[in-house]
């Protein structure tokens, strides 16, 4: 399978499983006499994967790790599970971080008349970091 085809089935871009291949994450593909990349059934699995890894916010650096442990059959679930519960803690974090964007955000539009005046109390909490 090339690569328009792969990215087509895993639903990854040409130019992410080209960057794949460059940090790893992939192994080079094999290429065909006319030098198009060909993709194999494992491949297309390990896009799969990258791509969930990917969606569930997991870094490079983690799928990694991610990747590391699902090709090890001798690996032990705790630790995917320490690295799991480590990515929620992160993503919690994150949230936390986006909830209190939205309610500075909200006030400010609570505090903004948002009529013809060119006075926007928006812009000057922006501009003053409140």
């Amino acid at each position: 399978m090339n690569i328009g085809q792969a990215s087509k089935q895993c639903g990854i871009s040409s130019k992410m499983i080209r960057y794949y291949e460059q940090i790893g994450l992939l192994g080079t593909a094999k290429r065909s006499a006319s030098g198009y990349r060909i993709y194999s059934e494992q491949d297309l699995k390990t896009l799969s994967f990258l791509k969930h890894a990917r969606d569930l916010g997991f870094s490079s650096e983690q799928m990694k790790e991610l990747l590391s442990l699902w090709r090890n059959t001798g690996r032990q679930s705790a630790e995917v599970k320490q690295l799991t519960l480590q990515h929620i803690e992160t993503l919690n974090q994150k949230i936390a971080q986006l909830q209190d964007m939205v309610n500075w955000l909200q006030s400010s539009a609570d505090h903004c008349p948002g009529d013809h005046q060119a006075d926007c109390v928006i812009l000057k909490d922006i501009e003053q970091g409140k």
